[in-house]
C-alpha cells in the first residue's frame, strides 16, 4: 500500500482519519470503485471507536429527547449491519428493571414504539415481565421493592474488530488504507485543496498525495484539521467523555444486559454482557483540553468511576467496589457544537460541512449509523467534486473477516499454539504494529483484564518481534510503552 502511493498520480477519493466513519467512508468509496486511499496518525480505531458501550443500537436515550430522526435512521442500519456482518454482531436482550408503580407502562410504552420503529428489521418484541421473571433473566438485581420488568432487544458488537473488518473490507476492494501515517498539511493549487501532505511514522519519510476529494473524519480531531485549511475557523467540536468499568460476570451472570433508563444526570447506564465479562456504563462528561496529544488515551476521571459504582450499585444485589474493576476506558465523543450547555443534550446527528477550498468535512454520529454516514459523505464528495456518479452498494455488502477471539485472561505466558497463530495472523493480515494494538484492539485483551494484559505483554512482544524481524530493544520499548498506557487502565485503589 505504500508503494501504491507513489505508483499513483492521482486518487479520487483521500480520506483523513481511520475510525469507524473514515473506514466506512473508504469501503463505499472503494466499493463505488473509486481509486480510494485513508490515513490514520496512529492505529485503526485507537480512539473513540474502540471504546464504545459495543452496543448497536437505535439510542433509547434519543427516543426520550424526542429525536425520531435519528432513532429510526439507528435502528434500520442496526438492522442491516446484523445481515451483513452476522459474525460480529448479534442480539442482545437486556431488562429494564421496574421499582416505581409507573415504570412498566411507561418505558413498556416507549418500548414498544421502538419495537414499532425498527419495523421488519426488529430483532424480536419488548415484553412486561413479573417480578419472578424478571429475576430469572437477571438474578443478581436487587429484588427488595423490585414489582418486575421489560425486556427489549438491541444489538451488540465488538467496535474495533468490526473497524479492522472494515479496513479489510475497503482494501479487498483495492482501497489503500495506512495506519501510523499523520497527515502533517494538505495540498492546494488556486485556494482549492488537491491533495494532503502525509508522513510514515516508522520511517518518517514524507509523502505528497494528490486527490481530487479530501475527505476530513477524524473525529475528535477534526478541528485540528480543518485548522490544516482555515487558521481562523469557527470550532466545530465539543468532545465528551464517557466511560466505562469491566467486571467480572459473578456480578450479572446470564446473557442478559440491563438497562437503567435514568441517572441522576438524565443518561441511560447498562450493564452489558461482553466477551464473558460485564462492561457497564456510560457517563457523559464536558471535556476541555489545548493538548490534542491527551485526546489519544483520555483517562476515567475519579468522579465518573464514582459515579458508575454508585448508580449500578442501587439495582445489583451486590454491588461492584473499585477493587473488582478489572479494567476501565475512556472514550471521547465529537459532539458537534451547539448552543445547549449540558453535553448529554447536544447532537449526535452527523453533520456534513465543505469549506471555501472544498476540504469535506464529516462529524459527529455513532458506531450505528457509521454505514450512513459514509454513503452521505461520498455522495456529496460526488456531486461537489464532479466525481461520475456511481451507485452506494453497501446496504447489502457482506463485510470481510471474522471475529478474533479474546486472548484469554489467565495467559501471562501465552503458551498456546491458537494465540500465536492469531498473533501471527494480527501481524501479517491485520496491520498489527505494536504490542498496544494487538492487546487493545486485534484482541480486547486490555478492554478486558488490564493486569493479564500487562502480564502477557512480554511473550507477545517476543512473537510479534520474531514476525516483523525486530530485536530485544524493540521487545523492551514495545513493553514499556505498553505499560505506561494500560496503568490508566486499573484503578487507583489505596
Amino acid at each position: 500500500m505504500i508503494q501504491q502511493l507513489s505508483a499513483t498520480p492521482e486518487w479520487d477519493i483521500c480520506i483523513i482519519g481511520g475510525g469507524a466513519t473514515g473506514l466506512g467512508t473508504a469501503v463505499d468509496a472503494a466499493t463505488r470503485g473509486f481509486k480510494t486511499v485513508l490515513f490514520e496518525q496512529h492505529d485503526f480505531a485507537k480512539g473513540t471507536s474502540s471504546r464504545s458501550t459495543k452496543l448497536v443500537h437505535g439510542g433509547v436515550r434519543y427516543l426520550q429527547q424526542g429525536n425520531i430522526k435519528l432513532v429510526m435512521e439507528a435502528l434500520k442500519e442496526r438492522g442491516l449491519l446484523i445481515k451483513n456482518a452476522p459474525h460480529l454482531v448479534h442480539n442482545q436482550k437486556f431488562v429494564v428493571p421496574n421499582y416505581k408503580w409507573w415504570e412498566g407502562p411507561f418505558y413498556g410504552i416507549g418500548l414498544k414504539i421502538y419495537d414499532w420503529m425498527a419495523g421488519k428489521l426488529g430483532l424480536g418484541p419488548s415484553q412486561f415481565l413479573s417480578k419472578e421473571e424478571t429475576l430469572a433473566l437477571a438474578p443478581t438485581l436487587d429484588p427488595e421493592g423490585l414489582r418486575g420488568g421489560i425486556v427489549y432487544h438491541d444489538g451488540q458488537f465488538d467496535d474495533a474488530r468490526l473497524a479492522i473488518n472494515l479496513a479489510q473490507t475497503a482494501a479487498a476492494h483495492h482501497a489503500a488504507l495506512l495506519n501510523y501515517f499523520p497527515v502533517t498539511g494538505l495540498l492546494k493549487a488556486h485556494k482549492k485543496v488537491c491533495g494532503v501532505k502525509a508522513k510514515d511514522h516508522f520511517t518518517d519519510k514524507e509523502y505528497e498525495i494528490k486527490s481530487k476529494v479530501v475527505i476530513n473524519a477524524t473525529g475528535v480531531f477534526t478541528d485540528a484539521v480543518m485548522n490544516m485549511d482555515e487558521p481562523k475557523h469557527k470550532q466545530m467540536i465539543s468532545p465528551s467523555q464517557g466511560i466505562h468499568l469491566v467486571v467480572d460476570k459473578e456480578f450479572l451472570p446470564g446473557n442478559t444486559g440491563i438497562m437503567i433508563p435514568r441517572t441522576d444526570d438524565g443518561r441511560v447506564l447498562f450493564a452489558v454482557p461482553w466477551h464473558d465479562k460485564i462492561v457497564l456504563g456510560t457517563t457523559d462528561t464536558p471535556v476541555k483540553t489545548k493538548d490534542p496529544a491527551s485526546l489519544l488515551e483520555p483517562v476515567p476521571l475519579k468522579e465518573e468511576i464514582d459515579f458508575i459504582l454508585t448508580h449500578i450499585g442501587r439495582y445489583l444485589s451486590k454491588d461492584p467496589q473499585l477493587a473488582d474493576v478489572k479494567s476501565m476506558f475512556a472514550g471521547l465523543r465529537p459532539l458537534v457544537k451547539g448552543s445547549s450547555k449540558k453535553t448529554a443534550a447536544l447532537s449526535r446527528d452527523h453533520l456534513i460541512s465543505i469549506s471555501g477550498s472544498g476540504l469535506i468535512t464529516v462529524t459527529g454520529g455513532k458506531w450505528t449509523t457509521y454505514r450512513k454516514m459514509a454513503e452521505d459523505v461520498v455522495n456529496i464528495a460526488m456531486e461537489k467534486n464532479g466525481l461520475s456518479q456511481k451507485a452506494c452498494i453497501t446496504r447489502e455488502l457482506k463485510l470481510y473477516g471474522h471475529d478474533q477471539p479474546a486472548i484469554p485472561a489467565a495467559l501471562p505466558g501465552l503458551p498456546d499454539e491458537r494465540i500465536q497463530a492469531m498473533i501471527k495472523t494480527a501481524v501479517q493480515e491485520e496491520m498489527c504494529m505494536t504490542v498496544e494494538d494487538l492487546l487493545s484492539r486485534r484482541t480486547r485483551s486490555l478492554l478486558l483484564d488490564a493486569k493479564a494484559a500487562m502480564a502477557s505483554a512480554p511473550a507477545a512482544a517476543t512473537i510479534m518481534a520474531k514476525e516483523m524481524n525486530r530485536d530485544n530493544h524493540w521487545e523492551k520499548e514495545q513493553i514499556n510503552t505498553f505499560n505506561a498506557i494500560a496503568r490508566h487502565y486499573l484503578p487507583a485503589i489505596n
